[in-house]
């Protein structure tokens, strides 16, 4: 039996924050429903009553997740000139997003282990982005500004480097950076004079 379609409401958004944050942070099947509700002061029959299992929980922030990466990627396309500007504002947009809100992409990395069809909502909202900014670098490429190459590798590859330098707190300690406004800023500023050097004509 299908689950009833309920209205969301502050409670329901809360319990979508706190899983978004569990989910993202310390994993899927490390997050119970009990500790969801019990970080939240709700009781588990509050989280099923708006979702009806843990697999909906998640589905609900997948859905809202993909929702929230096209409209940031969106809006930096629509505001950005063309070249490599474009490149550079879609690239600040996401590393802004994995700095502010690390769980989001700490998600995307952990779906890759979960089940493809609870990806698939993730996937379908994301998938014309990717055909679209695979489509751009082509253009770029016989406009000659991009050095030629597969255009949707390189989308997978300049998103990789971007979003690991931006969420890996622990691999940035390594390197001796300790996370600060400052450091963010110089991690930001030679991170996209890499990318501009790897995309170079």
């Amino acid at each position: 039996m299908a689950r009833p379609i309920r209205r969301p409401s502050a409670t329901s958004e809360r319990i979508l924050d706190a899983a978004l944050l569990g989910f993202g942070t310390r994993g899927f099947e490390a997050t119970s429903l009990d500790a969801l509700a019990a970080e939240l002061g709700i009781t588990k029959q509050t989280i099923l009553y708006w979702f009806g299992s843990k697999d909906g929980v998640l589905q609900a922030v997948v859905e809202r997740m993909a929702d929230q990466l096209a409209a940031t990627i969106e809006a930096a396309v629509v505001r950005s000139a063309s070249g490599y500007d474009r490149v550079e504002a879609v690239l600040t947009a996401v590393f802004r997003l994995g700095v502010r809100q690390p769980a989001v992409l700490g998600l995307l990395r952990e779906l890759s282990r979960l089940d493809s069809v609870v990806a698939g909502p993730l996937v379908a909202g994301i998938d014309p982005l990717v055909d679209r900014a695979a489509a751009f670098l082509a253009a770029e490429m016989d406009a000659g500004t991009i050095r030629r190459a597969d255009p949707r590798l390189l989308v997978l590859f300049v998103y990789a480097t971007v979003v690991g330098a931006a969420t890996e707190v622990e691999a940035q300690r390594a390197v001796g950076y300790e996370p600060s406004v400052a450091s963010l800023r110089r991690l930001r500023r030679e991170l996209f004079a890499y990318v501009r050097a790897a995309l170079a004509a």
